[in-house]
């Protein structure tokens, strides 16, 4: 039995599977913003989960920002009173177990490539498309890390082969400009609707203008689609993954399927290209899922 702990800026949620990955139960409830409030949350959710289920022998929690190489977050913008804290012993010696800890896109990353849509694949590149925009690499089943913990973060790096059309660059939250997440977030959709239409709208209305066909959401999305192929195929020619898996709002883009595969080949070195891109089998839940199997 293992547990997958999903922690975010305002709720826990969290889910305990049996050894062949089937859900046994599951537990939702509101986080405390202190640090020993967190903790207790914490504790609460595997005493509710194990009560239903049964005493799990793993824990792992899925959590934004940077997880260093050790388990222990050091940049956690959603979740400032973890900074500087021993979140992990403390876990350890409360529930007398191992307690593994890892960012929310590699447990996405892992998830779908245990059991997900990328299963049996080799290499797995899982991206996130929502608020901001994050990656992560699995090979042959294991996260790959890296030196610095951030292996597969493409976010933050410039969006390749810009076009006059592309317009200018905007602050990212990390301090930079121009980042591969500026483009391609929500806010980045919404904000070329809005120059396009006059209108402000959110990304999943976007989207579901753009299925009453709605020409300026259909035309954001043609853009956004251009974007996104142009960032994906700098990734296929610098790390060639079998699958790329995409979830996050954004990955509810039905046409973003048929549209972005056709386009990359402008920029890929191999053409065409076989790497395959397919959405999430999971969605919202691969963070708990991919948690458990840390």
């Amino acid at each position: 039995m293992r547990i997958g702990i999903d922690i975010g800026g305002t709720k826990i949620a969290a889910m305990i599977l049996d050894g062949e990955g089937r859900e046994r139960a599951r537990f939702r409830r509101e986080i405390s913003r202190d640090y020993d409030g967190t903790v207790e949350n914490i504790s609460d959710t595997v005493s509710h989960l194990e009560e239903q289920a049964g005493r799990a022998n793993r824990i792992g929690i899925s959590m934004p920002g940077v997880v260093n190489r050790s388990g222990e977050p050091i940049m956690v913008a959603n979740l400032p009173w973890l900074r500087d804290k021993p979140f992990r012993p403390d876990l350890e010696r409360l529930f007398e177990r191992p307690v593994h800890i890892g960012n929310d896109a590699n447990c996405f990353a892992l998830s779908e490539a245990t059991d997900g849509s990328a299963a049996g694949a080799k290499l797995v590149f899982g991206v996130i498309l929502g608020t901001g925009v994050g990656g992560a690499i699995v090979v042959n089943g294991q996260i790959v890390t890296g030196a610095n913990a951030i292996a597969g973060e493409w976010g933050h790096n410039p969006l390749p082969w810009r076009t006059p059309e592309d317009g200018a660059e905007t602050m990212c939250g990390c301090g930079q400009t121009g980042c591969i997440e500026t483009w391609l977030n929500g806010a980045a959709l919404s904000r070329d609707y809005q120059a396009l239409s006059g209108s402000e709208a959110k990304a999943k209305d976007i989207s579901r203008l753009a299925e009453e066909n709605d020409a300026a959401a259909t035309q954001a999305i043609s853009q956004y689609a251009e974007r996104l192929a142009r960032a994906l195929a700098s990734a296929i020619n610098f790390f060639d993954p079998d699958i790329i898996v995409l979830g996050g709002g954004l990955s509810e883009i039905s046409g973003l399927y048929d549209q972005v595969p056709e386009l990359w080949g402008r920029h890929t070195s191999t053409k065409p290209a076989a790497t395959r891109l397919v959405k999430a089998a999971h969605g919202p839940e691969s963070g708990m899922r991919g948690a458990a199997w840390l």
